[in-house]
Formats: C-alpha cells, structure tokens, sequence
C-alpha cells in the first residue's frame, strides 16, 4: 500500500517528483507514457495508492489513460497538466480525476496534494468493509458511515437533508424518482412538500457538487418525471 505511481513522459520531472515522494516514506513507480503506465498499474493494482497523471503524452493521452483507469480502479488520480484551461480541468474531474496541478507547480503544492489524496484513500479504504460504507464515483466519494462527501481532494460541507438527499439518489444510482417519492424517501413523511422546494433543494446541492452547475453531471433531471444520478457516474 502507499506506492504512488507517475505516468508523465517528462523524464527529468518524473526524477524530482520521486525524489520529493521518497522522502515521505513513499515507494514510486516510474512510466514514461501512458501504455507503459496502464500496464503497471495492472501489476501493483493491489499496492497502489496515488497515480500521478500526465495529459499531454505521445502514446495515449492523460484523458484516454484515465478513461481506461476508471473501469477497474478507484484509486486516487492526480492529473498534470501545462494548460490552464477550465475545459481541460472540468472533463478530468468528470471523467474520475480526484485533482488537478498546472505546471509549473511548487514541489510543496505537490506534495500538500500527494499526502492528502492518499489520507483519504486510506482513510476510506482500509479495508473491504470499509469500501462497502463508501459510494466512489467520478470525481466524487460519499462516505455514508461518516456521513462525509468528497469532491476530489476537497471535502463538501452539506447540510444533513443534503445529504440524505445525494446519499439517496446515488444508492438508487441510474433509477428516476418523482418529487413524491423523492421526498417520501429523504423527509420520511407523507407528501406535504411543494415541488419548487424540492427543486431548491436540488438546484443547492447542484451547486455544492457539480462540476457546472448549469450542466449537472451528477443529479439529472428527468423532463415531466423527476430526477435520477446519472448512471454513467
């Protein structure tokens, strides 16, 4: 456990970067492009507690290295990148990215990111009973026995109902609900609330845990119906 494994083809950072990682008591593992990456991880997928992902790559790019991750692995995933665009940023936290640096960074911004990525991994994952309290989808955890959600590295302060509410919809992921049942469900009571309350409840969660809001990713609306958690999540 706590092997963080570096998939950048930029050979001289990828020395530094070790260096600094060593020092914490890590053990790294070095790939200089994005097969070479996907086939270590295979190897040490049980060990492994970081991955610390490149985009820009001559083989497979950081977006179609990550892509490939997410089928088997929910390991944490910190992306690289020497752009700055917002666009590149929000497709990585959707696609399962856990947090993003833009080069140049400082090796103590590094670091800060490195040891609070693998905290929470192995915090919620110490074990297999563990992971069963635990709802880990792209970009986002949801601690149930701890009542805590995650959004990358960054913990997402909700309100209980709040929470109830996502912990809800995400257990019942890919299935549509009415406002009714919805309700019914979070609020355990008989139907007494009006829609447009539902619909604030949601538009505030929305915006404490979507990537764009006004595009949600995570929480659907189901035209005419309700909602649903998107099954692709």
């Amino acid at each position: 456990m706590n092997k963080v494994l570096i998939i950048d083809d930029d050979k001289e950072l990828c020395v530094l970067m070790t260096k600094c990682i060593e020092q914490e008591k890590l053990t790294v593992v070095i790939a200089n492009g994005g097969i070479e990456g996907l086939r270590i991880l295979g190897e040490n997928k049980d060990t492994c507690s970081l991955i610390i992902l490149d985009i820009m790559m001559p083989d497979l790019d950081g977006f179609q290295v990550l892509q490939q991750i997410r089928r088997t692995s929910n390991v944490p995933v910190l992306m690289l990148t020497a752009k700055s665009d917002e666009e590149d940023k929000v497709s990585g936290l959707r696609m399962g990215a856990d947090d993003y640096l833009t080069k140049p960074f400082s090796i103590n911004e590094l670091m800060a990111r490195v040891n609070s990525l693998i905290r929470r991994y192995t915090l919620l994952n110490p074990d297999s009973s563990a992971e069963a309290d635990c709802m880990t989808f792209q970009g986002m955890t949801i601690d149930s026995l701890n009542r805590l959600v995650f959004k990358g590295n960054e913990q997402i302060e909700l309100t209980g109902k709040e929470f109830d509410l996502l912990s809800f919809l995400a257990s019942n992921k890919g299935k549509v609900f009415t406002k009714k049942q919805i309700y019914t469900q979070v609020w355990a009571e008989e139907y007494a609330f009006d829609d447009s309350n539902i619909m604030s409840f949601i538009s505030k969660l929305r915006k404490k845990i979507e990537p764009d809001p006004e595009h949600p990713f995570y929480i659907l609306t189901v035209r005419g119906v309700g909602y649903r958690f998107n099954r692709e999540a």
